[in-house]
């Protein structure tokens, strides 16, 4: 069985952007302007947004007030279950190194 997909490394570009980093080498960079609905709605303002950090445990991004979003989803891998996709700016893998 091949090992889950994580997040590795979160970097917040401003607005509500994000790059993520996964364990498989991918690099996404997303933006969720108008794709923070409900609850998610809590991290749509500059400074809620802006504190972001990996949850090492869940593999995922996370904020201090408990919000966290789906590795798979940040992947690609699934569909957002909210309906409110994010959009994808760029995409990329990092190439390894000898």
């Amino acid at each position: 069985m091949d090992a889950l997909v994580r997040v590795t490394g979160v970097e917040h570009l401003g607005a509500r952007q994000l790059r993520v980093a996964f364990s498989d080498g991918l690099v996404r960079e997303i933006d969720f302007a108008g794709a923070l609905p409900g609850v998610l709605s809590t991290i749509d303002n500059d400074d809620s947004f802006s504190r972001v950090t990996v949850d090492g445990t869940a593999g995922t991004v996370c904020w201090p007030n408990g919000i966290d979003l789906d590795p798979d989803v940040l992947h690609g891998d699934q569909e957002s279950a909210s309906g409110h996709a994010p959009t994808l700016l760029r995409e990329y893998r990092l190439q390894q190194t000898s």
